[in-house]
């Protein structure tokens, strides 16, 4: 008889659930919330699939209590969270809505409860639409200086039973992909130098959230960035595929990690945005440098590149036939999981890693019988945790891992229809229902291993 070894994480690795705010809360215009940029983006006749809205999302407003009893019931000691911005300063700055400070307690009173360890992302995409109206959003270092005083207020309110806070998620999303691109809020196509100076102001904003956690998150309090950083996996595990790969890795994230972890823009910025860099004063770096605890990554997916002419790194297309969710942007590419992570301590120094998302987008059906089939959301999964558990066997240092997501949600410009969610939504009942990929990573995180 042939006895499988077991595939065990270290002790004490950490296992849970992530959400945002805006994708779950709803309550839109409740209690004194102001007006997100997503709220308005929303509204623009076609900007979003079926012209699906935030405004009720998964009543998680209301209806959070049994949402954590259900994610304790899952197993879940961790849950990795987002505050609304406009929901505790509706304008972006000026006055504070206690109402909003209010929810959160009780938010967090509900989480203590039910024994899960919050994990606190200050920022996941809702700017309010005040500081976008007023100062143009993320082009305007006036958002940096109204996101200093929303950082000091949540970690002066919330330091005592908070720990660990996210500064930021995904710096990408919001500046190329909402002012570049234009397919996320508020909807632009600017020019390259505005989006790198959006990038800038982001920056700033993280080194508010460090400050503001160093000065007032007491005992204990850590705080990290989230970064979806791009993932350049070697076409071959050969020296040469693996240095184009590095290469290429350092030039794709040079404008966010760069910065963070060497303390300017460097070659590799200069050159990637050429004549388009953004304009900042020297001491902008003492901020936007200072130490963070942990590097957090929210990893997908995965670009391959192998070494070209003279060692040029060169990035492969995917076939038409490649593997992919039924969000198209989502190949499969599980060996993303390990080598993101190396890159990151190699390049950087990163020495303490957490996945803060990873998961699939598929346009599940509803439950029949009482069962969520999705065994192609968790067989991915469990392909990118083996590649994970490879990657922490070699030295990588990832301490934890958050699927994403816990419940099926709005799922930005993809509206309703595109779920992420291991816990189906029925939007019109608000029934929730464990999918296939939930019981299994139940025990996942019981038996610290892959099952």
């Amino acid at each position: 008889m042939i006895k499988s070894q077991p595939l065990t994480f270290p002790k004490n690795f950490v296992w849970g659930f992530a959400a945002a705010a805006p994708q779950i809360e709803g309550a839109a215009f409740l209690d004194g919330k102001g007006e997100s940029v997503w709220d308005r983006f929303a509204r623009r006749p076609g900007a979003v699939h079926n012209n699906d809205n935030l405004d009720v999302a998964c009543e998680h407003y209301t209806r959070f209590d049994e949402d954590f009893r259900l994610m304790r019931s899952l197993g879940a000691k961790n849950y990795r969270l987002s505050l609304a911005w406009p929901r505790i300063y509706p304008d972006g700055d000026g006055a504070l809505n206690q109402k909003g400070l209010d929810f959160y307690h009780r938010l967090f009173d509900s989480m203590e409860k039910h024994g899960l360890t919050p994990w606190v992302t200050m920022f996941h995409w809702d700017l309010p639409q005040s500081l976008e109206t007023r100062f143009g959003g993320w082009r305007d270092r006036r958002t940096a200086d109204a996101f200093a005083v929303y950082a000091d207020t949540i970690v002066k309110a919330f330091g005592s039973r908070v720990k660990n806070w996210i500064t930021l998620n995904e710096i990408l999303c919001f500046t190329k992909l909402g002012y570049g691109v234009g397919r996320k809020a508020p909807g632009l196509q600017l020019a390259d130098q505005v989006v790198n100076q959006t990038y800038h102001t982001a920056l700033l904003c993280h080194g508010h959230g460090v400050r503001a956690v160093r000065e007032h998150g007491g005992k204990g309090a850590r705080v990290g960035l989230t970064d979806n950083a791009t993932v350049t996996v070697p076409f071959s595990e050969t020296p040469d595929d693996i240095a184009a790969a590095r290469a290429q890795f350092i030039h794709e994230n040079a404008r966010v990690l760069d910065p963070i972890y060497t303390g300017g823009y460097g070659p590799a910025y200069r050159k990637a945005v050429g004549k388009h860099a953004a304009k900042f004063e020297k001491k902008d770096f003492d901020l936007i440098s200072l130490p963070t605890d942990f590097l957090g990554l929210n990893i997908y997916t995965g670009e391959f590149v192998r070494a070209g002419k003279s060692g040029k790194p060169e990035k492969l297309p995917f076939p038409a036939s490649y593997p992919t969710a039924d969000a198209a942007w989502l190949k499969h590419v599980p060996q993303s999981l390990y080598w993101g992570p190396r890159h990151c301590a190699e390049i950087y120094g990163a020495s303490s890693i957490y996945i803060t998302e990873n998961g699939a987008g598929y346009n599940d059906v509803p439950p029949a019988k009482g069962e969520s089939n999705d065994l192609h959301r968790l067989n991915l999964v469990r392909s990118y945790l083996c590649e994970l558990r490879r990657g922490i066997q070699d030295g990588v240092p990832v301490k934890g891992y958050f699927l994403w997501s816990f419940m099926d949600n709005y799922e930005w410009e993809d509206g309703y229809d595109r779920r992420f969610g291991v816990v189906y939504c029925d939007f019109k009942t608000q029934k929730r229902t464990p999918k296939f990929s939930a019981r299994w990573f139940t025990k996942v995180m019981a038996e610290n291993r892959i099952v």
